[in-house]
């Protein structure tokens, strides 16, 4: 009988470090230009009366939230296990993911409702210092968007800064939209439509969070990772006539993980079987962080399983192997 752990990671501790400082030096750049500006469009929007804009600078507060937390649990993600968190703080960023995701969709819901009503009975809007102010606002955004563009998207800590920068920026470009009808045609219940129009695209935005920062913390596999799929590469390496528990999870966006039990046969040496299925999840699969508990076969096995998951069949594969 063997047993086995693997937790390696390869050369990309380091890689890792310079990819979070380099996100967390184009976050700070972001949260400058977001918290800048914010002051300025509270200021236009209650002189304007402007619904649009002011629900642009509230979407500019939950910005400027979703940045500062985005960085704190880059901060927090870096920290190496220790005590009781054994993964250590990698979660951090998941948390805040779904923080974004949240606050869009309360924000969302609160502009859907005044949208309404100001559509049902408009006040005065200043069409002119809606549109100039929106027009700034056009410029700023790009560039803090540019910003956030430019770091790791594939964490979902920092695509969920990024969706708030680019839906804030969508909302900027409704706003200049009805800042100019309602200075040219003095339809005011455009200001209310553009602000619907901004509360459809932060739904939108944080429906795509809270799914996929759902699906790390109820320990879903990766998407695109196809999980019967691993189970048959793993059955068919060299030696393996077996295997069952087989778990696939994300600890944050950028860390997949795997768990199994793996029987090989009796002549098979599972020291070196690991290894290779180790090799074979790494470079086929891009799972770094694989638990396999090995163990030889106890007796003749007519066939071969691999329990993926409950609820999925079990897939077979040819009873024999060379070892």
């Amino acid at each position: 009988m063997g047993h086995g752990h693997d937790h390696s990671h390869g050369g990309h501790g380091h890689s890792h470090e310079i990819s979070a400082d380099a996100d967390r030096g184009r976050l700070a750049v972001a949260l400058g230009l977001i918290l800048g500006f914010m002051a300025v469009e509270v200021a236009a929007g209650i002189a304007a009366s402007s619904l649009a804009l002011l629900s642009d600078a509230a979407h500019m507060l939950t910005d400027a939230a979703a940045i500062a937390l985005a960085l704190l649990a880059i901060s927090l993600a870096q920290r190496p296990a220790r005590g009781a968190f054994t993964f250590g703080l990698k979660r951090a960023e998941i948390l805040s993911a779904q923080f974004n995701g949240a606050t869009l969709l309360v924000l969302g819901v609160l502009v859907v409702i005044e949208g309404v009503r100001r559509i049902i009975d408009p006040p005065d809007v200043e069409g002119a210092a809606v549109l100039v102010v929106a027009l700034i606002g056009i410029v700023v955004n790009l560039a803090a968007t540019r910003a956030v563009a430019g770091a790791n998207r594939n964490s979902l800590n920092v695509e969920g800064a990024y969706r708030h920068l680019l839906t804030d920026l969508a909302a900027f470009v409704a706003t200049a939209i009805a800042g100019a009808i309602v200075l040219t045609t003095g339809f005011t219940q455009a200001d209310g439509i553009a602000a619907l129009i901004v509360a459809v695209i932060m739904l939108y935005a944080s429906y795509g969070l809270l799914v996929e920062s759902g699906r790390v913390f109820l320990e879903a596999a990766p998407r695109g990772m196809d999980v019967p799929e691993i189970g048959r590469a793993i059955v068919h390496e060299q030696g393996v006539v077996e295997v069952h528990d087989l778990h696939v999870w994300e600890v944050s966006s950028d860390m997949p993980a795997l768990a199994a039990h793996v029987i090989v046969g009796g002549d098979c040496d599972c020291h070196q079987a690991r290894l290779r299925l180790v090799e074979m999840l790494r470079d086929r699969f891009g799972i770094e962080h694989t638990t396999l508990q090995m163990d030889h076969q106890a007796g003749d096995l007519v066939q071969l399983e691999v329990a993926c998951e409950e609820g999925l069949p079990p897939l077979r594969a040819p009873a024999t192997h060379d070892v």
